[in-house]
């Protein structure tokens, strides 16, 4: 009797560890999943680059979604910055590749209150065009979203920067956070859905203009 009660009590000890250990895999695989859940994605569907006797234009396509806490500072007022830039490189055996033509493109979208509406306001500089600064309203969240990750035929070099030889497109997309209020900065540090980003470097093919943009690998 004391031998079967010692041999239970043993398989009933045994089998509660095995529980636990189970309990603390799937604690550890929902936090895993959680942090991967709050991870945006942004997936850059297409890129084209072309050349004209005017410069050298790029042509993208970016797709990202808002987590909710982005949209909700939003409505409280907090406007978000989003970044663009594009790098030229030309090869050089013999060194580092040299960069040789470089344009960075602001997006500012901010919710207006007394509208009801949202303003993206668009400055740049690089491409041969100095400074420029464009501002547009919409009355829709997903319409100002849409025209963030439209890219079309933006100027970031000038003919004579792109010569014979072998060259490579760096291209970067990313929300700004350097540019949020500074005490907004401390409460999101370490919070992976406010990282919105993406970057691609590839060849640098210039084509006609006209046709589709496609996407290809370095």
């Amino acid at each position: 009797m004391v031998s079967f009660t010692r041999g239970f009590a043993s398989w009933a000890a045994e089998a509660w560890r095995s529980v636990r250990a189970g309990w603390r895999r799937c604690w550890a695989l929902g936090l895993l999943l959680a942090g991967m859940n709050l991870a945006v994605a942004a997936e850059l569907t297409a890129l084209r680059t072309e050349r004209s006797e005017e410069g050298i234009y790029l042509t993208a396509n970016v797709r990202f979604e808002l987590p909710p806490a982005i949209e909700d500072a939003l409505l409280k007022g907090i406007p978000l910055i989003f970044l663009v830039e594009a790098e030229i490189y030309r090869d050089r055996w013999y060194w580092t590749d040299k960069r040789v033509a470089s344009a960075t493109r602001s997006l500012r979208l901010a919710y207006q209150p007394l509208t009801r509406r949202w303003r993206l306001s668009q400055g740049g500089e690089g491409g041969g065009q100095g400074r420029v600064a464009l501002a547009q309203n919409y009355d829709t969240l997903p319409e100002a979203l849409g025209a963030i990750e439209r890219i079309s035929r933006w100027k970031i070099a000038e003919p004579a920067d792109v010569d014979g030889s072998n060259h490579s497109l760096v291209f970067r997309f990313r929300l700004d956070q350097g540019a949020l209020p500074r005490p907004f900065q401390i409460g999101i540090a370490g919070q992976r859905e406010w990282q919105i980003s993406l970057e691609r470097s590839q060849r640098l093919r210039l084509d006609r203009r006209g046709g589709e943009p496609q996407v290809s690998e370095k």
